[in-house]
């Protein structure tokens, strides 16, 4: 029975150096107790640079010409709105002050 349980210790041993060794020399991460680890995610390569290459590069934000013929576009459909007496009310004057008015 003795012999037994030696033989049963040895295996058991000589798994585990084995385990152990194979983990060094692929790189694996040794895991004996089985609880969740992060290493999965660790190992995944990083993939914001291939997402980032599937949009083009906005020209708005470099190009102070078209920033520029936005904001006159801007003002100038403001400046129409003004006229026609849809504009923004000024300041103090909107709907929230006039109901804490009343």
């Amino acid at each position: 029975m003795a012999s037994g349980s030696l033989k049963n210790m040895l295996s058991v041993a000589m798994n585990q150096g084995v385990v152990e060794a194979r983990a060094r020399i692929f790189g694996h991460q040794l895991n004996p107790t089985g609880m969740k680890t992060p290493h999965k995610l660790l190992r995944m390569k990083l993939f914001g640079e291939k997402v980032a290459q599937w949009y083009p590069h906005d020209i708005k934000k470099d190009d102070p010409l078209v920033m520029a013929r936005q904001e006159q576009e801007r003002l100038s459909k403001l400046e129409m709105l003004k006229r026609r007496g849809k504009g923004p009310p000024k300041k103090g004057q909107g709907r929230r002050a006039a109901k804490r008015n009343k």
